[in-house]
């Protein structure tokens, strides 16, 4: 998602995941079915946060811990929103600035008004679009780290991680940074990073990220022996339900425009969705001789994270191999890094959100062919090269988010420490950090 309407991805398939517009669409200014069609996809991103994310945590928690996921979710809207303002957006896609990052001309939307524009949006509908994906990525993360982290340092991690990873790596691939075509990856490889809408800067950075907090940390008292199964299946459904809803303007919205590449990107993501709830549900049930609904809702968001990425660069059948592809790898990650490599990822962040958009990252490279029904990898790019600019992208990213998200863990760790005590976990963080409780069954 460039500053730049990407309504000609469809027809430029070229490297970045969003392409500059045609001359004759930028040249008609703002276009009123584009702006309503990305405002929609605003509420729909945000939906994805508040309820949905929040409810899908929610439910798979111990019930004295319920109310604190929600609390995590919600801080973390309010506090991704005001940065993002004030400076997220800036440095993601200031003009100022040079490969790694952008300026500070944009601080605080400065200069943007009412009539400012970036390709056929109103600029401020760019912004606040932008935005609802800073709010969600962040909070993928708390998953790894809920029912033993301190309140103060969840916003800590959550505000410095925003500025120092997030937007720097919304600056490489989608702000015309390092990773873009007429980056650094353009030069070396020929091509910038494929990622329509976030299989790298979201889910990857934030899978990766919850993977070292769980790690710094450390697991909950109990793990992996003593852990009490969700306590609400059905809350977990509902926010998976809402997060299928809107992951629509996830990708679909990532078009930038209202036309036929946001209808095929919807049309992938859901596919993918639908035959990674299959797969997951599959392996499940012969693994286990029944099937469960947490994990076949487990399995769509796989599928969803999976297909992020290629979502606006393949047809049909690359959203149906990346729902596949992605339901059976994210099953297995799930029992490799809880049960072999014991580490309480507690709700599976990396497992599913960093795994699948690294698997979808890569597939983009082969699926976006036109003989496999994508739209192309533009003029002389061949898979060989797009492969090695997807997995140098990755690499990058991966290494950054993993590196910082540990430096700024280690940091907050003298200010008043990473988690609660033992007793303080042992009777939930509603009542200890909050002094509320979800369910009072007196």
């Amino acid at each position: 998602m460039q500053r730049f309407a990407r309504g000609a991805v469809a027809t430029a398939a070229l490297g970045t995941g969003l392409a500059m517009p045609t001359l004759a669409r930028a040249a008609e200014g703002i276009d009123s079915g584009d702006t309503a069609w990305i405002i929609t996809a605003t509420a729909l991103v945000l939906f994805m946060t508040l309820p949905g994310l929040a409810l899908f945590y929610a439910g798979l928690v111990r019930a004295r811990n319920t109310l604190s996921v929600l609390m995590h979710c919600f801080t973390v809207a309010c506090v991704a929103s005001v940065l993002w303002i004030a400076a997220g957006y800036s440095l993601a896609f200031g003009e100022v600035g040079g490969g790694l990052v952008g300026g500070l001309d944009k601080l605080f939307l400065a200069g943007i008004g009412t009539d400012a524009t970036s390709g056929t949006l109103p600029e401020i509908v760019f912004v606040i679009f932008q935005m609802t994906f800073a709010i969600i990525t962040p909070a993928l993360i708390v998953g790894a780290y809920v029912e033993r982290i301190r309140f103060a340092t969840m916003i800590g991690f959550s505000a410095l991680w925003l500025l120092l990873v997030y937007a720097p790596a919304v600056h490489w691939i989608w702000g015309g940074g390092l990773m873009s075509d007429g980056g650094l990856f353009g030069e070396v490889f020929g091509v910038g990073v494929k990622d329509f809408a976030g299989g790298i800067v979201v889910h990857a950075t934030a899978g990766v990220a919850a993977l070292v907090a769980a790690l710094v940390i450390g697991p909950r008292n109990g793990f992996p022996s003593t852990l009490n199964p969700p306590h609400s299946p059905v809350l977990t459904m509902a926010g998976a339900a809402m997060l299928w809803v809107g992951w629509f303007g996830f990708n679909g919205g990532s078009a930038l425009a209202s036309d036929g590449a946001a209808g095929m990107a919807i049309a992938v993501t859901h596919l993918s969705a639908a035959a990674a709830s299959l797969t997951w549900m599959a392996f499940e049930w012969a693994e286990h001789r029944r099937p469960t609904l947490v994990g076949m809702v487990t399995g769509m968001v796989a599928g969803l994270a999976t297909v992020t990425p290629a979502s606006g660069f393949v047809g049909p059948l690359g959203g149906l191999v990346c729902g596949l592809a992605g339901g059976a790898l994210c099953y297995k990650a799930v029992t490799t890094i809880k049960l072999k490599w014991k580490i309480d990822d507690s709700l599976d962040v990396f497992a599913v959100h960093g795994v699948g958009g690294v698997l979808g990252s890569l597939l983009v490279a082969v699926f976006a062919l036109p003989e496999l029904g994508g739209l192309g990898l533009g003029d002389g790019v061949t898979v060989t090269d797009q492969l090695t600019a997807q997995a140098a992208g990755i690499a990058i990213a991966v290494v950054w988010s993993g590196l910082a998200s540990y430096i700024i863990l280690k940091l907050l760790a003298p200010l008043g420490g990473l988690r609660v005590d033992p007793s303080e976990e042992l009777e939930g963080l509603d009542v200890v950090e909050y002094g509320e409780r979800a369910y009072d069954f007196d």
